[in-house]
């Protein structure tokens, strides 16, 4: 199985050299992509082909239902070099329709040390408990999905490292999106974030549910 893997690898490089010979010298000389993608590490999500990028014009950061929380090493150290070192422009939250992390937050079964990780959406699922249970089963699970990216674009504009990019005057932007396995769309769902006045606005939006 792993061979096969090789074998792709070397097919798809001889693919890209072919097409363009010095794609690798410069990948490998320059590091400048104008995007940071925080997303799901589900497999049917990859970042770069769903918006048609090529490798180094995309900085992504993957886990279990795309959090963005205040607590993780790991995701502030890629929030941080992004930022202040490759001082990407646009900052995407990209959930899913269907993401297994979502469903299994709330469907009361344990699995572990993913529970801990899946705590902040079984907080937004209590703040948005009525509107949500008023929604037939496919509807709450898909705005379950959209709320818990609303509250990561809030995340991450309430970061220190975005707000002092902001400060500073630097051009930053953060967007929420839910791509659809269904049709390999994403949906923006217009809750961008360019300063701290529309931070502001949002956090009011999410404190009323």
């Amino acid at each position: 199985m792993l061979e096969d893997l090789k074998a792709n690898n070397r097919a798809w490089s001889a693919k890209k050299t072919q097409v363009d010979p010095d794609f690798f010298k410069r990948l490998e000389n320059q590091q400048s992509p104008e995007y940071l993608w925080i997303g799901c590490a589900d497999s049917r999500v990859p970042a770069n082909e769903i918006v048609g990028l090529d490798p180094g014009e995309l900085f992504v950061h993957r886990n279990v239902a795309n959090l963005a929380p205040p607590q993780d090493a790991n995701y502030l150290s890629v929030l941080q070099f992004a930022v202040d070192v490759i001082k990407v422009k646009h900052v995407m939250v990209v959930g899913h329709y269907g993401c297994g992390g979502v469903r299994a937050a709330v469907d009361g079964k344990r699995r572990g040390l993913v529970d801990h990780w899946l705590h902040p959406i079984r907080e937004v699922y209590a703040a948005n408990r009525d509107a949500l249970e008023a929604l037939d089963d496919h509807d709450r699970w898909d705005r379950l999905c959209e709320l818990n990216v609303i509250r990561q674009v809030q995340n991450v504009a309430s970061d220190v490292f975005v707000q002092d990019a902001w400060a500073r005057g630097q051009s930053l932007s953060v967007h929420g999106w839910v791509y659809r396995l269904s049709n390999g769309l994403v949906n923006d769902l217009n809750v961008t974030v360019t300063n701290p006045a529309e931070y502001e606005e949002l956090a009011g939006f999410t404190r009323e549910g």
